[in-house]
Parts: structure tokens; C-alpha cells; sequence
């Protein structure tokens, strides 16, 4: 499999390196802080695959869950699918069809939970924060409790692309490419074809003859 990542993404890793400000992330916009990842299988030959199906809803994985779903985002980014194949000489049939190809559209959603505990976060607090800062010098600080929760709630969208045409002699449906988009605002009707653009842009070997 080789794996490509947009210059979005090198963008903030040099942000979060050089930026003078405390939160460069912050500072973003919607469009600056967006990741584009693609990966393929570097054995299939795309020209080799002509038909192509989109699947119908989307699949919303949430924290272990799934569950099918079309919301006008999803019928967007479904849309945006079928026209950036179509652009790259696919033809869209039916499932019933026998397509080459099958496509999945994914929304991913994950909270993580996490614990700042004592040892790895008060216990240095006062080298930090003077207690002199408040007007006590030579004090110490004191915590009632030895831990802080926190939570995370992250979003990404993913399309998933299945070589059908190979799976009778093959016995398995195999995944031939992954494009995987990160970021701000991501999962709205507005910004769904350039998005998918972005991903198809960055894999010019999708090309059916």
C-alpha cells in the first residue's frame, strides 16, 4: 500500500513547529485545517476496472457503533463521488449490475477520554505557577482530589473503494483504496465535492481506459 498526505497536512505540522502564538492550530481556517490521506493497493491496475457502484447511505461509526444513515451531507459527498468517477472515465450501474468497483462513503466520529493524574501534572504545578504569582510566597498548593478528566470529540470522513470484479476468483472483498479526509467542518453538503476532489486529485492513477 502506498500512502500520500497533502501539503495541508505538512502545513500544520510547520504551524505547530514555528508559530510564535500559543494555539497556532486555533488560528486556522475551516480549509487550512484539513487533512487529505490517500492510500492504495500498488499491485491493481485502476484502467483495468470500468463500472462502478456508490453505496446508497452512509455508515456513521461512532465509538465502537455503526449505524446507516443519509442526511444531506452524505447524499453530497455520494454525489460528489459518482461525478468524480464519472470525470475519471467510470461508468455508474446499478449493484445489480455486477459493478467492478464498489464504494463506500464512511463517517467516523470518536470521543476519546483521557485522565491528567497527579504525578505527571500537579506535582509540577508549582514550578509553573509560583505560588509568589498570587501573592503567597513560600506556599504550596494543595489538591483535594488526584485527577482531571477530559474529552475529545473528533471527526473524519473516509471513502472506501472494493475490487468486485476480482472477488469470485479472489474469495475476499479487497480494499484498493482509501481516501480519508480530517479537519474543521468537514462533514457539510456545501464543501463535499472539493473535498472529494481533493482526494482524487491526489491520486491521478485513477484513470479507468
Amino acid at each position: 500500500m502506498k500512502t500520500k498526505m497533502s501539503l495541508s497536512a505538512i502545513a500544520i505540522a510547520m504551524l505547530l513547529i514555528t508559530g510564535c502564538s500559543k494555539d497556532p492550530v486555533a488560528n486556522l481556517t475551516d480549509e487550512e485545517s484539513r487533512i487529505y490521506i490517500t492510500d492504495h493497493d500498488s499491485s491493481a491496475n485502476f484502467s483495468d476496472f470500468h463500472t462502478f457502484y456508490v453505496s446508497d447511505s452512509v455508515a456513521v461509526l461512532e465509538n465502537g457503533k455503526s449505524k446507516m444513515q443519509l442526511t444531506e451531507a452524505g447524499q453530497a459527498y455520494i454525489d460528489a463521488v459518482k461525478q468524480a468517477m464519472i470525470r475519471n472515465g467510470y461508468i455508474a450501474v446499478n449493484k445489480d449490475q455486477h459493478p467492478d468497483i464498489g464504494i463506500t462513503v464512511n463517517r467516523i466520529i470518536s470521543t476519546t477520554t483521557g485522565v491528567i493524574s497527579g504525578p505527571s501534572y500537579w506535582d509540577m504545578y508549582g514550578s509553573y505557577w509560583d505560588p509568589y504569582f498570587w501573592g503567597y510566597p513560600g506556599y504550596g498548593y494543595y489538591l483535594p482530589y488526584n485527577y482531571a478528566v477530559y474529552s475529545i470529540r473528533e471527526g473524519a470522513v473516509s471513502l472506501d473503494m472494493i475490487d468486485l470484479k476480482n472477488a469470485p476468483e479472489s474469495g475476499e472483498l479487497k480494499v484498493i483504496w482509501t481516501g480519508l479526509i480530517r479537519g474543521s467542518n468537514i462533514y457539510n453538503p456545501v464543501v463535499a465535492d472539493s473535498q472529494v476532489k481533493a482526494l482524487f486529485d491526489q491520486s491521478p492513477y485513477l484513470k479507468s481506459l
